[in-house]
């Protein structure tokens, strides 16, 4: 965050946020409105919800709706973490990748019909073409989610400037701690769910606001979300459909329907189910991701209603503190996409889908915090926030 003020000289953050489950294909830890709580507290001024229709995607549709809202929001900056660290070296490679399009094309079908996953054979064909050692390494996370923001800023004729940060000490896939200060969102997701599940262990790696809401939502409704707490109900929905069901599902493609029933009778966990699932072609996060859209029945023919423009239709405004809110009231008539402050009555394709994943994500919470939980989501207004006192409004 201090970085990314250095770097850009901005006047304000904003933070473009997933709201109940992430592009990893796992359910947020911990509700949006918690989140959100933490990115005002740790120095965010605007915290916006990306829908789910492009959260759970992979990095292109990702990259494509979070620019489409910071574009709509008049951003002039964005800045992200990347494994590389140098901006104009993604640039380098868009314009390489352009110039040799149809042999990467080539390539990557080669790849996949070896076997391999989209993103690996992605990862490939970029290694045989990217010969420039001014372009970037395809195989790290972080660059290719970094190059979809660049390609999204092109493709959608923004002025937006990008930046990027070198991220260091630790790699995005590390389960364990790898330094003293430093750790990945994963290697703090596993700790928080080991047997020493105490929250002490991950205090050197996370502010101390963020620290405190994690314990405060522990306290609040008894659980972080995971996939095991949602496993029953995935194993129940499974159980109940065919394959003919399945294939209706978002992202089950080339028979994996068949692949996904065979597996579940004999599981007793989403790890051991995933273990069982995993093949060479599909990564474990696309896996993930395909769990998630049958946990929350959510079916081709309604992302293709919801994607028909192709970006975010509107702008779900979570939280603001009052340097944010100044901002809102100067520019909310000039901005580029509706704001919604609650969604009683907005509707839209995209948004039938966000509440019912909102839905399915609180369903394993315990009566009544369940049913209020769910109705909060539709009516709850933005959080205020005063960053001069400390306190929420």
């Amino acid at each position: 965050m201090q970085q990314t003020k250095k770097l850009t000289q901005s006047d304000i953050t904003i933070a473009v946020m997933s709201g109940s489950f992430l592009q990893r294909g796992e359910p947020a830890l911990l509700s949006k409105w918690f989140r959100t709580k933490m990115a005002l507290a740790g120095g965010i001024d605007l915290v916006v919800e990306l829908p789910y229709t492009f959260a759970t995607q992979k990095a292109e549709t990702f990259a494509n709706g979070a620019i489409s809202i910071l574009d709509a929001l008049g951003v002039s900056e964005i800045c992200f973490g990347s494994e590389d660290g140098e901006v104009q070296n993604f640039y380098n490679t868009i314009s390489l990748r352009k110039k040799e399009k149809d042999t990467f094309n080539q390539l990557v079908q080669q790849f996949m019909d070896a076997g391999n996953s989209y993103a690996k054979a992605t990862s490939q064909a970029f290694s045989h073409i990217l010969s420039d050692v001014n372009t970037v390494d395809m195989s790290q996370p972080n660059n290719i989610l970094g190059l979809h923001y660049i390609e999204a800023i092109l493709s959608q004729k923004s002025s937006i400037h990008a930046h990027t940060i070198e991220r260091f000490a630790s790699h995005y896939h590390d389960e364990t701690f790898q330094d003293n200060h430093i750790a990945s969102a994963t290697s703090i997701r596993k700790q928080l769910f080991s047997e020493n599940d105490s929250f002490t262990t991950i205090y050197p790696f996370v502010p101390n606001c963020t620290a405190s809401f994690l314990e405060s939502y522990k306290q609040t409704y008894h659980t972080l979300h995971c996939w095991e707490e949602y496993f029953p109900f995935f194993k129940y929905r499974l159980l109940t459909m065919s394959s003919k069901d399945l294939q209706h599902i978002y992202e089950v493609e080339e028979g994996l329907e068949h692949r996904i029933l065979s597996k579940i009778h004999n599981t007793s966990s989403f790890l051991t189910f995933m273990e069982a699932l995993k093949t060479k072609r599909y990564t474990w996060t696309r896996l993930q991701r395909v769990c998630t859209h049958i946990l929350t029945n959510t079916t081709k023919e309604e992302m293709e209603k919801a994607h028909i423009e192709q970006h975010a239709p509107y702008i779900r405004l979570l939280g603001m503190s009052q340097k944010g809110q100044t901002y809102i009231s100067k520019h909310k008539k000039n901005l580029g996409l509706p704001l919604l402050t609650h969604t009683k009555t907005f509707q839209h394709p995209v948004l039938d889908i966000e509440r019912k994943a909102n839905a399915v994500y609180f369903s394993v919470l315990q009566e009544p915090l369940r049913t209020k939980c769910i109705q909060k989501d539709i009516t709850q207004h933005p959080i205020r926030y005063d960053e001069t006192t400390n306190n929420f409004l």
